[in-house]
């Protein structure tokens, strides 16, 4: 399921022209997650946006986030589905705590 949930994300996430989606496989750093996707919006409106479609996507197949984080703000938002979780952010937050520079690093 995890494959057609990363699908399901990274297509609604197309859908509302997200800027610079990343996909990760983090199965081998970590036992919380087994993907983590990444991508930006060019404002608060934006990244609530993709945020948004991704969870109502996802859950019109079924599969309900498990939780959504920072959807008030704009600025970040999280959103935990178990396996995968999605992070949308502005450039400027994407580029100063540089998720994937994180997690890319060796164990």
């Amino acid at each position: 399921m995890s494959q057609e949930l990363n699908e399901i994300i990274i297509n609604a996430l197309e859908d509302l022209k997200a800027k610079d989606i990343v996909s990760l496989d983090v199965s081998g750093l970590t036992d919380v997650m087994d993907t983590l996707i990444i991508a930006s919006g060019t404002s608060s409106r934006h990244v609530k946006s993709l945020a948004s479609n991704a969870v109502q996507d996802a859950k019109e197949r079924g599969i309900a986030a498990l939780g959504v984080e920072g959807l008030e703000g704009g600025e970040w938002v999280l959103a935990d589905f178990g396996d995968t979780v999605l992070h949308v952010m502005l450039p400027a937050t994407r580029d100063f705590y540089d998720l994937e520079k994180l997690w890319s690093m060796e164990p």
